[in-house]
């Protein structure tokens, strides 16, 4: 479906505060960064700031929900007889191409070094991404039960989601705590988590073929 009018310039908003965010981040720390610093620097009202994110700490994240909606976006165009854990490496790529080329940090070495210093040293920041991941696993979870009613229930949607996204959460931690790795390498550490997960659900879904 194309972009509305109003959802592009929203989304273009949106991206103003996640870059006037990181600029000042970079600049001064996170803790020292107001959100009227912000709005200023994007050159935005206090009001259109929380029209889009709640708190500081969301907008790290940018826009969190995009990774959701592209997931249930894949399974709701899911292949006739394309295999759950063939439908898991889609939806799963699909999160990370959006993430990439989308997120708060794409393309950006310096601002990733940021979000890393950022997510592994803010306690308000690593609870809301417990959050955002939690957020996910629920929505991608209940998307799935509703395509594959007849292989998935909701506890195995909810432990096979779980199991990728914690997966490459962790692996992605773990390469975000050792320096000098470039966004290709931390990729390639998420890939070997959920190559890891995989192999626990390679067989989801067969017992109801």
């Amino acid at each position: 479906m194309e972009e509305t009018r109003r959802e592009r310039k929203k989304r273009q908003t949106r991206q103003l505060l996640v870059d006037a965010a990181f600029k000042l981040f970079a600049e001064q720390g996170y803790e020292r960064t107001t959100i009227a610093q912000i709005a200023s620097e994007a050159d935005v009202s206090m009001k259109t700031f929380f029209n889009h994110f709640p708190a500081k700490e969301d907008v790290v994240f940018g826009n969190a929900g995009g990774y959701t909606e592209q997931a249930q976006k894949v399974i709701a165009q899911r292949e006739p007889g394309e295999s759950i854990p063939h439908l898991l490496l889609r939806l799963y790529d699909a999160i990370l191409a959006t993430y990439y080329t989308e997120g708060p940090t794409a393309g950006d070495p310096e601002r990733m070094e940021t979000y890393k210093r950022i997510a592994t040293t803010v306690p308000a920041v690593q609870a809301k991404s417990l959050h955002v991941l939690l957020d996910m696993q629920r929505g991608i979870a209940e998307a799935l039960v509703k395509a594959c009613p007849d292989e998935l229930d909701p506890i195995t949607a909810a432990a096979a989601i779980g199991s990728l996204l914690g997966a490459a959460q962790a692996a992605s931690l773990a390469s975000s705590e050792q320096s000098g790795l470039s966004e290709e390498e931390q990729l390639k550490a998420v890939r070997r988590g959920l190559d890891l997960a995989m192999k626990g659900l390679n067989t989801l879904g067969d017992e109801h073929g």
